[in-house]
């Protein structure tokens, strides 16, 4: 039974699982996550505890970037390749990049939006990145370097006409898009589990101790009301980077030409309980949830699967490393095309090549007597010389013609371009006014739309204050009301019991005082429970 063992490498951790498959048969023979100070030291010991001596071993780049082209479908094979590396050739000196300083890779799907031309995704790595990568396993069989947002959707039974996001919240997040069952496009952002887990560190001096606070932590919901203090220390560490990758997720979402039908979570931060409830309260009718590998519920059942969901990267990627998913993203092999240059070193299927003359044929000493064929080669030779100087005498009579029409076209080009430069000046003279005139229209629509803001707003917190006076329980107080930006609202109300709290937000937004309504964190002190309430004017 082939083996792969796939390591997800990140600032502070790893996270590996050892991987076999037998036919559709897939058995997770052992995994884990593992915190370091030196990565050479670990991943030693993980070779060593997974048995993994002369296992390969798959792993993920690191500072890999994504860009993506557009292509007419009707490009053969040959063609696309010099179009797709024109394209990057392209973006590079617009980005002031050198492209031999950057390897690439590319997989091509149909485009969405215009059935008459490709998509290509291409992705890109610095050399320097890479040997980085290839320096840490050395000694060890490493055979397959590729991007985990690529390999992700490995471990989910996609269906071939499925529209999804997998949300990936690993040291960066990843959100890549399926459409039709297929890899579409990536998106990465830089809010993570990493400005996390260093948010917690600084508190308590511990990576390991900051990962194991993010499993012990739940999220407060309208779902979920058992507020446990001591579970929600850490919550004001946590929301604010989450509220940012749920608003990018969202924008997706609505940006989307095609529906989007579900959201898989997963990476580090699916540890944190209720996440899944989190996403779904802001994604309203798009279904959400945790990323489970599609084969654990075959497997052990004394194994709670909720600790293959923390090691999904490694997965993704020993499923890679064992055929499944995208073939040619491997970073560790040769790049595509190399390899294929031909120089001729004099030889021939073995046999070395015959030097002839540089006429291509051979001729006799004409001291002798020629035989007939030798005479047919002269005549052949004589013929050729007469029909090279018919063809040259033309080849003069036709160039004389050919320069004195192009005199002609030259100074009809003069009188055309005399022209066309008075209509630039003319062209510029009304660009000016044009510029003037759309300069104060610009200028009186900013004025009139301050003026509205103003007017807008004028009353915007009285206006809630009357409205919430109305819903509001007895027992609940509010401290502050704050319009941080636009029409959000952020609220800190207290009371002494919790279904009081409650009863406010759920009135705020069943009353339609505010939208996309969410708790933030809460704290009680001397019996007072403090929440912060966060939502959107109507």
């Amino acid at each position: 039974m082939p083996s792969y063992l796939g390591l997800y490498i990140e600032d502070n951790l790893i996270k590996y699982a050892k991987v076999s498959k037998e036919k559709e048969n897939i058995k997770i023979d052992s995994f884990g996550v593992k915190f370091y100070s030196n990565i050479s030291q670990a991943i030693k010991q993980i070779v060593e505890e997974t048995y993994s001596y002369k296992t390969p071993i798959s792993v993920n780049l690191t500072e890999e970037t994504y860009q993506y082209f557009n292509l007419f479908a009707l490009l053969n094979k040959k063609d696309l390749e010099k179009a797709i590396k024109l394209e990057f050739e392209s973006y590079c000196s617009e980005k002031g990049y050198n492209p031999n300083s950057l390897e690439t890779r590319y997989a091509i799907i149909n485009n969405t939006e215009d059935k008459e031309k490709l998509k290509v995704i291409n992705i890109s790595d610095n050399k320097i990145e890479l040997n980085k990568v290839q320096q840490r396993l050395d000694g060890y069989k490493l055979s397959m370097i590729a991007p985990v947002s690529m390999s992700i959707p490995n471990i989910i039974n996609l269906q071939p006409k499925e529209n999804a996001l997998i949300v990936n919240i690993e040291d960066k997040t990843t959100i890549t898009t399926v459409i039709d069952g297929n890899i579409y496009e990536i998106n990465t952002l830089d809010e993570g589990s990493k400005e996390i887990l260093e948010k917690i560190n600084l508190k308590e001096n511990s990576y390991s101790k900051a990962y194991e606070i993010c499993q012990n932590t739940t999220i407060y919901t309208a779902e979920v009301q058992d507020f446990v203090e001591e579970q929600s220390r850490y919550l004001e560490d946590i929301m604010p980077t989450l509220y940012n990758i749920v608003g990018k997720v969202q924008k997706i979402i609505n940006e989307s030409t095609e529906t989007i039908n579900r959201v898989y979570i997963t990476g580090t931060l699916s540890c944190v309980n209720n996440i899944d409830l989190y996403f779904q309260e802001y994604l309203g009718k798009v279904k959400c949830e945790i990323l489970k590998p599609y084969f654990v519920q075959n497997m052990v059942k004394e194994v709670n699967i909720k600790e293959y969901v923390e090691v999904n990267s490694a997965i993704s990627l020993a499923l890679l490393g064992l055929g499944d998913g995208i073939k040619g993203i491997n970073f560790k092999k040769a790049s595509f095309g190399e390899g294929f240059l031909n120089i001729s070193s004099g030889k021939e299927d073995g046999k070395t090549k015959k030097k002839s003359s540089g006429s291509g044929f051979e001729l006799n000493d004409f001291g002798d007597k020629l035989s007939k064929g030798e005479m047919s080669l002269v005549r052949s030779f004589i013929s050729l010389l007469i029909f090279v100087i018919i063809y040259s005498t033309f080849s003069i009579l036709l160039t004389g013609q050919i320069e004195k029409k192009k005199e002609e076209v030259d100074s009809i080009t003069t009188k055309i371009n005399a022209q066309i430069s008075r209509v630039k000046n003319d062209t510029t003279t009304l660009n000016s006014k044009t510029t003037q005139y759309t300069t104060l229209i610009s200028d009186l629509q900013e004025v009139n739309e301050k003026i509205s803001d103003m007017n807008a707003s004028k009353n915007l917190i009285p206006n809630l204050l009357n409205q919430i006076m109305n819903v509001i329980d007895e027992t609940v107080q509010i401290t502050s009301i704050e319009n941080t930006t636009g029409k959000h609202i952020v609220i800190v109300a207290q009371s002494p019991r919790y279904p009081g709290l409650g009863y406010f937000k759920t009135k705020l937004k069943t009353k339609n005082i505010l939208q996309n309504v969410v708790s933030g964190s809460s704290m009680k002190q001397n019996g007072v429970i403090s929440v912060t309430i966060e939502g959107d004017l109507p």
